[in-house]
């Protein structure tokens, strides 16, 4: 169990704007010590905290002039649309991936990054049959019961797009990629340059990554070891174009990561289409991969810019 440390907590649901349109882009805990109020992290994932919460419309870089000395990161989509402007020394990542990624860190020269998918809804389905599968289809995920939209980006593979991107942004690299992992269990890994390649291993459970960013040493139990012998075996496979034809578009973004936006806008749009039934499957990655394709000589030099380009690609994808 964890003591009680002292800390003053912020909540920040927040979004951002787009030309009148909504888009929920982040839900980040803000966190700085104080003397004023507590939090006691259980081992079952019990929080208890003086939690404020704000309803106005913030962005996580006005977030970032409060005077904080962390802020756990819980969504992607903050650093896929303005990772630019967004002060990374102060991010913890609690998406799993990253803080995968975080981890495995050590005193060594890397090669590579790489973080692991589930292969979605559709990851053992027939390729000919992909352009007819249904909403309830693609929304039974084989490992996860998820929100719709997240459901549909983990079966398209645009999710894992946007971790790369996100990863980008908090690593600095571009020396990354994904591989399909079915069980889960393996969330990242990272390859140096002796040859060598480390693993994080656990269980998926948010706790874990949220006991790290309250308190940045843990020396106590927070979730069961993975047991490889009852696990008994693991099955990897490669990310396919030809079963996720948005991943065509994975080096373009990593060189280019200011397209974020365009992704991000078409995806929103191709996804909401889809689940009411107005296009297939399929037409929502042709739907992002035209987008990039149209808007790929974008500048992003303010967040005026990415509020523009958000509007102009939601109105192509819209037609």
């Amino acid at each position: 169990m964890f003591k009680r440390i002292k800390i003053s907590t912020k909540l920040l649901a927040g979004s951002l704007i787009f030309s009148g349109l909504v888009a929920v882009a982040f839900i980040i805990i803000l966190i700085s010590i104080s003397k004023t109020s507590s939090i006691s992290l259980e081992q079952q994932g019990y929080v208890e905290a003086q939690v404020e919460v704000i309803h106005k419309q913030k962005t996580l870089m006005q977030a970032q002039q409060l005077e904080l000395q962390k802020i756990a990161l819980a969504n992607k989509e903050s650093l896929v649309v303005a990772g630019k402007f967004i002060d990374k020394s102060k991010l913890i990542p609690i998406d799993s991936e990253h803080f995968g990624l975080w981890y495995l860190l050590q005193d060594k020269k890397i090669h590579s990054m790489t973080i692991t998918a589930s292969g979605g809804s559709f990851r053992d389905y027939p390729l000919e049959k992909l352009k007819d599968v249904s909403v309830k289809e693609a929304l039974n995920h084989p490992n996860w019961s998820m929100g719709n939209k997240i459901t549909i980006d983990s079966a398209t593979m645009t999710n894992k797009l946007f971790e790369l991107l996100e990863a980008k942004w908090l690593f600095d690299t571009t020396k990354l990629d994904a591989i399909i992992e079915t069980k889960s269990l393996i969330h990242a890994m990272i390859n140096f340059e002796d040859g060598s390649t480390t693993a994080h291993f656990a269980d998926a459970n948010m706790q874990l990554p949220i006991a790290y960013a309250l308190k940045r040493k843990i020396d106590e139990p927070i979730l069961q070891h993975v047991n490889l012998l009852e696990v008994g075996s693991l099955e990897f496979k490669k990310i396919e174009i030809e079963r996720y034809p948005i991943w065509e578009l994975k080096d373009e973004l990593l060189s280019n990561p200011q397209l974020g936006v365009v992704l991000n806008a078409a995806n929103e749009v191709g996804v909401a289409k889809f689940l009411n039934n107005e296009i297939g499957f399929l037409d929502i990655s042709t739907m992002s991969n035209n987008a990039v394709n149209k808007f790929n000589n974008i500048k992003v030099n303010t967040l005026e810019d990415i509020f523009a380009i958000d509007k102009e690609v939601r109105r192509y994808c819209a037609t």
